[in-house]
């Protein structure tokens, strides 16, 4: 079977690799070079799925709470298994009651616990919570290490706007770009910046409640922090907007006043492709299999929708558990 899988973003790798998986014989195209247009190139690749039951439905809980062990095995060593710290200044306590009450799997830490978690947050919070089931990865690095992956095992990737003849299977993965042509898909805009001190160790992603502006930090590693990230309803594709920077420094300021002497190394914007319910679907439209609608959910959800493509495409069907986020 000869696979087209156009888009080259974490849902056209993570397809890609479920079909040559499976035996297929796969091509990736994609008109951008180094992922540069795709939105999971400005994603903080939290695997949290407890912590996303927060603000969305069971069916991302129940598709994402494997993702971290799918990840593992397309890409060894890539995961970090460290958990996820959820504080709030200690002003907005009740933020941490309402965040609690909304989800599962975590446990409630007091200040010498989050001492024992994060040194540097040492008598900065009272409380927090603690989701150790939750992992991250870097996307950057998973995106072209795949990619390498893929290439090592025969995957062809091209440039251009490919032709659909001569294939058999045609996986569309290209997000925010069919906006206008899928019916019913919106975009949602986001900011995040990069930060770089070495005043901060953080082993985890640290998730800042507040009331208007939740914020979250993912350490990279060698000093350097990703801050985010905005969700505005608008489909404007600009650079960051000074508001928009300005509360994320704040943010990370609030977490660690050394954040104040951080340098800005880069900042970003991208469209990520959502529905009405901002659960993603997989359905087949004539010869073409559509992956879209992953909202900030890219990384967490991808290897599953991966699978429930691979199993429309070689057995003509999804398992009950992929259907419910179709």
């Amino acid at each position: 079977m000869r696979a087209l899988v156009k888009g080259a973003g974490v849902a056209g790798l993570t397809v890609a690799h479920e079909l040559i998986r499976r035996g297929a014989e796969v091509t990736i195209s994609d008109p951008s070079r180094n992922f540069l247009r795709a939105a999971s190139w400005l994603a903080g690749g939290m695997l949290a799925p407890w912590c996303e039951r927060e603000s969305t439905d069971e069916a991302v809980l129940e598709r994402g709470r494997d993702s971290a062990d799918r990840w593992e095995k397309i890409l060894p060593g890539k995961v970090v298994r460290n958990g996820t710290l959820v504080i709030a200044p200690n002003r907005d306590q009740n933020e941490l009651r309402r965040f609690a009450s909304r989800t599962t799997g975590y446990r409630w830490v007091d200040e010498d616990e989050i001492a024992v978690l994060e040194p540097w947050l040492a008598g900065r919070f009272r409380q927090g919570l603690f989701f150790p089931q939750e992992a991250h990865l870097d996307p950057r690095d998973v995106l072209q290490s795949l990619k390498d992956d893929l290439s090592a095992k025969g995957v062809a990737f091209i440039d251009e706007i490919a032709d659909d003849a001569g294939y058999s299977e045609i996986i569309d993965c290209t997000g925010a770009a069919r906006i206008g042509q899928t019916q019913a898909l919106r975009g949602v805009r986001g900011e995040m910046a990069f930060l770089r001190t070495e005043e901060v160790t953080l082993a985890r992603p640290v998730r800042l409640l507040h009331p208007r502006f939740p914020v979250y930090i993912v350490p990279r590693g060698n000093g350097l922090f990703m801050v985010g990230a905005t969700m505005i309803e608008t489909e404007f594709p600009g650079a960051i907007s000074a508001r928009s920077l300005m509360e994320l420094l704040n943010a990370a300021y609030a977490v660690h006043p050394a954040f104040a002497d951080a340098a800005v190394v880069e900042t970003g914007a991208g469209i990520r492709p959502a529905f009405p319910d901002n659960l993603p679907k997989v359905a087949r439209e004539g010869k073409i299999i559509l992956i879209n609608g992953l909202y900030r959910h890219g990384f967490l959800l991808a290897p599953a929708l991966a699978a429930e493509a691979a199993d429309l495409i070689f057995s003509g069907h999804t398992s009950d558990r992929n259907r419910q986020c179709a």
